[in-house]
């Protein structure tokens, strides 16, 4: 038995995970993996390569795996009947609805998040013969709604029979098709009454009490027949009352009773039971988990991970699909008609297929967001609302949905916020605590001021800038606002390169704010020196299959530079860089812990160089373009409906000292790192000191305390030993 195992995970699961060198679980999947196991939602904080992808991949995989075989053995039925059957209770009907209609355990709340289309339920039990009956249904989420009457010979899609007979939250009654205006509209909390006259043959609805009228007469030839409580949805949501606790508006007594209280000789069980369940069968486009990603790479990644787990699950086999912009479109939607269990996506993609009904999200069991912060800073907020709020948040077995998130940091604000909005008590594994930078990092920031370095004015070739300033008179006389900034442009350029020679760096990743700056430094770095300064790009808007191919090269050391926006970067995995230099400080703060924290992991020492302008620099923000910056020349300020603001990095780089509590040191523009405990004393990519100057292994590292842990044992064995012959000695 593997460790794994040990935490209930599969044996299939144990083994692959085995194979792939894991002995044993990290901090992360020794804590988050029995919660997940267990039904809870987690929130989890770790670092890039602790093994959170495995921590949250694994047992989604082992209970996706475990319903599937479920379904194949036709078991699907007796745990229904074991969450929802028993007794005389009133209910709505499991076996009896559609698709896309989640019912809770009980039976009393009904929900359906297609907001595509309609889908109903009936209920366990009808009423025939004399008597006269009362159910209330309350709206407990807003959406479409449609609540009253149906014979078992009705459709699901209540009032559009001559079976059925609704009333809908936009003030119509409907039967046969017809639909006519009675009552009033009504939406979330409203409560509303349907009244079943037997005797007479009527049938009318209440809202919040007040009796809305005879809505229909029921035709001579339908009045022996067997009339259910029924309810058609539409993204909505509504709880019932057969009777079962008091009515928030009971009817006048002496006259309507409770579903609940008709006499037993009138009460008929419904058809439709056990095994016989309407449309049981799951649509092959409706996953039972979600999982998104804030970039492609970090999508393919986890993509990857849960091809490598589920290699000897099989019978059922797991079918998984990755969903990412720049892939043809076709192929994810041929391979969604013919089944998928688990989906791994970038937002946008995602959004597309949903959005136009070709993915479904009635059947997820499980929501995932990786890096959320990520997501969150990228302004995918609404979506993840919007996409949270269509899963039914019970499924059609009776499981709750769980989520899962996992962020840079729990202290965000607003992963907070979605988390007590979205999340249903979760469980907080933060493996990172408060913002810190690593002892292993020594991280400095190197001043760019264009007053004191007058070079930007001479430079036959210089970096190209973003063209920000293409319409401003710049000249080296004059030191205007518009001037300097584009100075700190063109010195940027040159700093970058004086860090690379000075340091010798033979592999450095090298962050840009926008995806222009990147074309503009992987050219400029070219034309120094195709070997020396030997780069690739990485950003969103380079093929999906050059971002991979440029990835791998410098992974396996072809280039020397990988030079990223934030976005593409987050989530990779790039073990024992020594180098990384931030051309422009991130937007958000804890993207600056997120950057830095690529060097200095596995206790291998790193360097991390950042360039900031001592004065203000205009540069692109397009939240008012269409295009998202692609051929725009709108260079007037955001305040103006143009697309530029200035950049204020003095301010960002103290509100980053503030937010760590900490002084950042200074260098020069020759790059020359001060002679302190990081430099002089240990090569950046190589493992740390420790002890004496000099470099330990592991074991040696350890020794005094190993020797100490056996003196203690041996003691502790010669004390049992002592006590032991003494007590025999005094028994003699």
């Amino acid at each position: 038995m593997t460790a794994f195992e040990e935490m209930a995970v599969m044996p299939e699961l144990g083994q692959a995970v085995e194979e792939m060198d894991w002995s044993l679980p990290t901090d992360v999947q020794s804590e988050a993996i029995p919660m997940i196991l267990g039904g809870g939602d987690v929130l989890m904080a770790a670092e890039t390569g602790s093994g959170k992808t495995g921590a949250f991949c694994m047992p989604i995989l082992q209970i996706v795996y475990e319903t599937l075989k479920d379904q194949q053995e036709g078991k699907g039925g007796k745990l229904l009947t074991k969450a929802h059957g028993g007794g005389g209770k009133w209910k709505m009907n499991v076996y009896d609805r559609g698709d896309a209609m989640a019912i809770d355990p009980e039976g009393s709340l009904c929900q359906a998040r297609d907001p595509q289309g309609w889908h109903g339920t009936r209920s366990n039990k009808a009423v025939t013969g004399k008597g006269k009956y009362y159910y209330e249904a309350e709206v407990t989420d807003e959406g479409l709604c449609r609540v009253g009457w149906s014979t078992d010979k009705a459709s699901l899609d209540l009032g559009t029979d001559k079976f059925g007979y609704g009333f809908g939250g936009t003030g119509k009654k409907s039967y046969g098709k017809q639909f006519d205006s009675y009552g009033e509209a009504y939406g979330m909390n409203d409560v509303i009454g349907c009244y079943l006259d037997l005797e007479n043959g009527d049938i009318k609805w209440s809202k919040n009490g007040v009796d809305l009228g005879k809505a229909y007469n029921i035709p001579q030839h339908l009045r022996t027949e067997r009339f259910f409580a029924a309810v058609v949805l539409k993204n909505a949501e509504m709880s019932f009352n057969f009777g079962g606790h008091p009515f928030k508006f009971p009817p006048q007594k002496g006259t309507y009773v409770g579903l609940k209280q008709a006499p037993q000789k009138d009460v008929i069980e419904s058809r439709i039971m056990g095994s016989g369940a309407v449309n049981a069968k799951p649509a092959p486009n409706a996953p039972q988990a979600i999982i998104i990603e804030p970039s492609r790479e970090l999508a393919e990644q986890t993509f990857t991970q849960i091809q490598k787990f589920k290699v000897h699950l099989s019978n059922p086999s797991i079918r998984e699909l990755l969903i990412i912009g720049g892939v043809n479109v076709k192929e994810q939607v041929d391979v969604l008609q013919k089944g998928v269990d688990i989906v791994v996506g970038t937002p946008g993609r995602l959004e597309d297929l949903i959005s136009t009904g070709k993915l479904t999200l009635h059947q997820v069991r499980f929501f995932v967001l990786d890096e959320a912060d990520g997501l969150l800073s990228s302004g995918y907020g609404d979506l993840i609302n919007r996409l949270h709020g269509q899963i039914p948040k019970v499924t059609n077995d009776g499981k709750r949905l769980q989520m899962v998130v996992c962020s840079a940091t729990l202290h965000s604000f607003d992963v907070k916020k979605m988390a007590e909005r979205l999340m249903y008590f979760p469980t907080w594994i933060d493996l990172k605590g408060a913002d810190a930078v690593p002892e292993t990092v020594h991280h400095v920031v190197c001043n760019v001021d264009p007053t004191t370095d007058p070079r930007w004015k001479s430079l036959q070739k210089h970096i190209q800038t973003d063209e920000v300033h293409a319409r401003d008179k710049i000249s080296a006389n004059s030191n205007t606002a518009e001037t300097l900034s584009e100075a700190i442009k063109i010195l940027k350029g040159e700093y970058v390169v004086t860090a690379i020679d000075e340091h010798n760096m033979d592999a450095a990743i090298i962050f840009c704010r926008t995806k222009i700056d990147c074309d503009n430094l992987e050219r400029y770095l070219g034309d120094r020196g195709r070997g020396k300064y030997s780069c690739v790009c990485l950003h969103g808007d380079r093929k999906p299959q050059e971002r991979k191919a440029n990835l791998e090269k410098f992974k396996q050391k072809k280039v020397r530079f990988l030079i990223c926006t934030d976005v593409a970067a987050r989530g990779l995995d790039i073990s024992k860089l020594p180098y990384v230099i931030n051309v422009t400080l991130p937007d958000e703060k804890q993207n600056y812990i997120h950057r830095i924290g690529r060097v200095g992991r596995a206790e291998r020492m790193g360097l991390a160089i950042s360039l900031v302008g001592t004065v203000k620099e205009k540069v692109w923000y397009h939240s008012n373009c269409n295009t998202r910056g692609k051929g725009c020349y709108n260079t007037n300020l955001t305040d103006y409906g143009g697309c530029c603001i200035w950049y204020d990095e003095p301010k960002l780089i103290s509100d980053i000292q503030e937010h760590l509590d900490i002084t950042i040191d200074s260098v020069k523009p020759d790059m020359k790192v001060a002679i302190n405990e990081f430099d002089g004393k240990v090569t950046y990519g190589q493992r740390r000191k420790v002890g004496g100057g000099s470099y330990k292994g592991h074991i040696e590292t350890l020794a005094p305390a190993v020797k100490e842990l056996a003196e203690l044992e041996k003691r502790a064995q010669t004390s049992f030993i002592d006590l032991k012959y003494r007590k025999k000695f005094m028994t003699r």
